[in-house]
């Protein structure tokens, strides 16, 4: 195996291998990447057994071949190259490295141990770009919960309809929901919804990141690939392949309000600003106590601590509706809020007929494709 390739093309690519090539002491040929040069370019892999990437990169190829060597000593030392053309070859089983006068090689590992990364067919696709998938999934990928209890709720529900996306995380005490539109969802697709591993919607939106290309979908029984494709030449620049969860996904959208006892129209920052400062003295309980007074147009908010002191402050907002007293986990608050787009919020107070207290819906006034439900924290 003998190529040259551009500094800058493979620590791009590196970057995005090294967040699944992780360190694992009963499986340590995990931790490699597989480097394969190819016709015309060079194709870098890595599995942790859930989640799978190819990344391919144009190359100048001399001598096809490939090698596994250890993905974490491959990107740091790339890191610390100039942004110049570096020369690579195999000898002996050993990666040498040349950049200038730069002179290395790095030992390998045997390639046949390296895992397959599965495929899926390509039947049938949904086409999307990745900006919005970024930041739809970066909206809710961090309330999926982190139990393996309930495996159905550890991961990101998507559904696919003719015209739009909805994905949706939970962990039982909130929730949020992310629309996106779509131009045509295949008829063919063998499924129009799928449960991804909270893990692989973190590495997603982290190795495409804010970047507007294609992206393609296929779906299977058990897997979903995201491909990336570039315009000008023949392969996939990306291939992201994930298992998926095993499952029904819970009937959420019977715990989403639909009617309100007390309506507030509120200012997202003045909002933000109260809860902060109540936070700080908040109880182990993260409990923060909120009074909806819609007569006097105010909104009260109260967190006290026995240890450390108490706080009380008020501030106007458009309350319509019955008078409400209140309280939630202030973390949860905050997570919904700083996920919502726009400057005035919707905060809506449900009733409930089991409890004394209903769910609690936010979202923007402007934008309506992402919502958030929060759960109250009942009284004693």
């Amino acid at each position: 195996m003998k190529f040259s390739i551009l500094q800058a093309k493979l620590k791009q690519a590196l970057n995005a291998i090294e967040k699944i090539a992780l360190k694992t002491p009963s499986l340590p040929i995990l931790s490699n990447v597989l480097l394969e040069a190819e016709e015309n370019c060079l194709k870098l892999s890595a599995t942790n057994l859930e989640t799978g990437i190819n990344f391919w990169l144009r190359a100048k190829v001399e001598k096809q071949g490939k090698i596994a060597i250890p993905a974490h000593v491959f990107s740091s030392f790339i890191n610390f190259l100039p942004p110049v053309p570096i020369n690579f070859e195999e000898k002996q089983g050993h990666l040498h490295i040349q950049c200038g006068k730069a002179n290395t090689k790095i030992n390998s590992v045997n390639v046949e141990d390296f895992p397959i990364i599965p495929q899926v067919e390509k039947s049938s696709k949904v086409s999307i770009k990745s900006f919005p998938l970024y930041q739809g999934l970066s909206q809710i990928v961090n309330i999926a919960s982190l139990s393996n209890i309930k495996p159905e709720i550890s991961g990101i529900f998507w559904n696919f309809e003719k015209k739009h996306l909805t994905m949706t995380a939970t962990d039982s005490f909130r929730l949020g929901e992310k629309k996106i539109e779509l131009e045509e969802v295949d008829s063919n697709l063998p499924s129009s919804s799928f449960i991804l591993l909270r893990q692989s919607a973190s590495l997603l939106t982290s190795i495409f990141g804010e970047k507007d290309t294609n992206l393609d979908i296929y779906i299977s029984p058990n897997l979903v690939m995201f491909e990336s494709l570039t315009q000008d030449e023949e392969y996939p620049k990306v291939q992201f392949v994930s298992k998926l969860i095993e499952g029904d996904y819970p009937q959420y959208q019977e715990i989403i309000p639909s009617s309100f006892k007390t309506e507030v129209i509120i200012d997202k920052k003045e909002f933000l600003l109260q809860l902060k400062r109540a936070s700080i003295f908040a109880s182990r309980i993260n409990e923060v106590n909120i009074i909806l007074e819609p007569q006097k147009g105010e909104i009260s908010i109260l967190c006290q601590n026995p240890e450390l002191g108490e706080y009380s402050s008020s501030f106007s907002g458009d309350i319509n509706g019955e008078k409400c007293d209140i309280s939630f986990n202030y973390k949860f608050l905050l997570d919904g809020l700083l996920n919502i787009n726009g400057e005035k919020i919707f905060f809506g107070i449900s009733k409930s007929k089991e409890q004394e207290q209903g769910p609690a819906l936010l979202r923007a006034i402007k934008d309506k494709t992402y919502l958030y439900v929060v759960m109250p924290i009942q009284p004693a």
